[in-house]
């Protein structure tokens, strides 16, 4: 353990006083100024004690030929002596003046605080203890050092030092050698008002400076502060710029007398404009836009009532005159009164999305007519004969009824076996399927999948899947294990879609694989979401399979000539995507299937 020593103690207080490199960014900032502060009042400081030198020369030399009164009571030795003193001060004030310009100068100004202050106030003490005597230099010491407080007010510890120094000397080195003063009432060194005066006037001077520099540190840290917090803010403006001259969507500000106080370069592309300040210019009145006059009032309606609107469609007049649709995201912003300051939003053009729909809309209703209904008669009329005991159940009876009638009439019955009918009733079944699975398919990709959210025990869905497919399972000799827990947290989902991914998973296994399939349904927590698996001892699935698995239309290769349009998996991944989770597959050729989804825990 190292001990500190005297000397290590004041190692380490002059490396803190005298401008010590600190690894504080701020502080380091701070003393860089204060010497700079503190080198450039040097200067001024050196003409004003080089003037009042030159003052008190002029006195001294106007005295040798008209003596004043108050100095014929000094010692001879002074009143000689005094343009010697002099004329060493003003010599060594003007060496300083030439280190001041120096590098030296520069970058150590406290060296030269120090030294100038030294060679005035020493000269007089030096010239004194030569010549036998003690010398209270009152009127000397309180220029020095008040001049320093007021035009250098920085580093306190400096001021103390220059004067700590010439009075430890004056009392030290004039009590060692036994010295008194030339003052015949007061020859004595310790005189109870001249130390009281001195150190008075020490200690408000360095009080001074102390208040002053602490009062500096403080303004200029806030200034480093301001200047810091204003840096950011430029960033931050620079990027909210950016953001806002190249963001896709309109953005605005909007006056509540509906005139456009700001907007950005996709606002004025939506309206036809080339540049933003044309949409600020041209639009006094907002309402102006809308194909129907009345969609502003409905917009300000709105905002009054809930505060903000959001996917508000409209039509809108462009700079050409046609017509686009619009949607409208805002909100209003209110000062701390609440009164209404101006509407801010977002503006997407959504003509092609409403063009999309409209086709959308023709696609669903050709499907509708075109095929379902076509279909759905067909398999109305199939069912109502295989329920109508009317039929023939073999070729025996077919023979029969053609015996019957050897010249049969064309509006008479013909007889179908009931496994022909049964085989057309499944491949209608299959036809339907298959057309609202394409229609869900197509709405799911348009407008996303609509869920009716509440609090699920994911155990009840699981167990509602495998009840529904118990006659598929067993059609295909397959075993399946649910090894899903009722301890699981409860998931804020939608049921019915939830089902339908189960159901889906189970499914798609059964048709990919041989009969005999062994099934293995499962969920755990993990972190703040359930992991659910449907995992099989199946063919597997290559990885180039894996990667196109869940997208639109995707048919594997182990389906063969099936009718399926590989909508299952894309529903399922439609699905959770919605609630928040992701879904994969981990699966190799001949190691089986693991389908995995994530959801996220209510």
């Amino acid at each position: 353990m190292l001990i500190a020593t005297p000397f290590t103690t004041v190692q380490s207080w002059w490396r803190k006083t005298f401008s010590v490199p600190t690894t504080d960014e701020v502080t380091t900032r701070y003393r860089d100024w204060r010497n700079r502060f503190l080198w450039q009042r040097l200067r001024l400081w050196l003409w004003l004690a080089l003037i009042c030198l030159l003052s008190f020369t002029l006195r001294d030399i106007y005295a040798l030929f008209f003596p004043f009164a108050e100095l014929q009571q000094l010692p001879e030795v002074l009143r000689t002596k005094r343009l010697v003193i002099n004329a060493t001060m003003l010599a060594s004030i003007i060496i300083f003046f030439a280190l001041h310009r120096t590098k030296l100068g520069r970058h150590r100004p406290d060296l030269l605080f120090l030294g100038s202050s030294w060679s005035i106030s020493f000269a007089s003490q030096l010239f004194a203890t030569l010549s036998g005597f003690a010398l209270p230099d009152t009127i000397g010491w309180s220029l020095l050092f008040l001049s320093q407080a007021v035009l250098m007010p920085v580093c306190w510890i400096l001021h103390l030092l220059t004067q700590a120094s010439v009075l430890i000397y004056f009392f030290g080195v004039n009590t060692a050698l036994g010295l008194k003063t030339p003052i015949p009432d007061h020859p004595g060194i310790y005189n109870a008002t001249f130390i009281l005066y001195i150190f008075w006037f020490c200690i408000i001077c360095d009080i001074g400076v102390y208040l002053y520099d602490r009062l500096q540190r403080s303004e200029f840290y806030a200034r480093q502060e301001l200047e810091s917090a204003y840096q950011k803010l430029k960033v931050a403006e620079a990027k909210y710029r950016t953001i806002f001259e190249n963001a896709v969507e309109g953005i605005f500000q909007s006056s509540p007398d509906g005139r456009y106080i700001t907007a950005n370069p996709a606002l004025a592309r939506i309206y036809g404009y080339s540049l933003a300040k044309e949409v600020t210019a041209n639009f006094t009145d907002i309402q102006q836009l809308y194909v129907d006059p009345n969609r502003r009032a409905e917009f300000v309606r709105l905002m009054e009532k809930y505060g903000s609107v959001s996917e508000f469609e409209s039509q809108i007049y462009r700079r050409d005159g046609s017509i686009v649709w619009i949607s409208e995201k805002a909100y209003a912003v209110r000062d701390e009164k609440g009164k209404l300051l101006y509407y801010e939003g977002l503006i997407e053009d959504i003509t092609q999305r409403k063009q999309t729909e409209e086709e959308l809309r023709v696609f669903f209703h050709a499907v509708s007519h075109d095929l379902r209904n076509p279909v759905l008669g067909t398999l109305m009329v199939l069912k109502n004969l295989l329920n109508s005991g009317e039929l023939e159940t073999g070729n025996q009876g077919q023979e029969e009824v053609s015996s019957q009638s050897p010249n049969p009439n064309p509006q008479s019955l013909i007889p179908v076996s009931r496994s022909i009918l049964e085989r057309m009733i499944q491949s209608s079944d299959r036809q339907l399927n298959l057309i609202n699975s394409l229609m869900e398919a197509h709405v799911s990709e348009v407008q996303g999948v609509v869920l009716q959210r509440q609090a699920v025990q994911l155990l009840t869905v699981v167990e509602a899947a495998i009840v529904d497919l118990e006659p598929l399972l067993a059609q295909n000799q397959a075993k399946l294990t649910n090894l899903v827990s009722a301890d699981l947290p409860l998931v804020n989902a939608d049921s019915t879609q939830l089902w339908r991914v189960f159901s889906n998973l189970i499914v798609n296994a059964l048709k990919h694989n041989p009969p005999g399939l062994l099934l293995t349904i499962n969920a755990t927590r993990k972190d703040d979401k359930i992991y659910c698996t449907v995992s099989d001892n199946g063919m597997g699935i290559s990885k180039q399979q894996s990667n196109r698995l869940f997208d639109l239309y995707f048919r594997g290769a182990s389906i063969g000539n099936s009718v399926s349009l590989g909508l299952g998996l894309y529903l399922c991944k439609q699905i959770i995507h919605a609630h928040g989770g992701e879904i994969g597959v981990n699966s190799a050729l001949d190691e089986g299937a693991t389908f995995w989804f994530t959801l996220p825990i209510n």
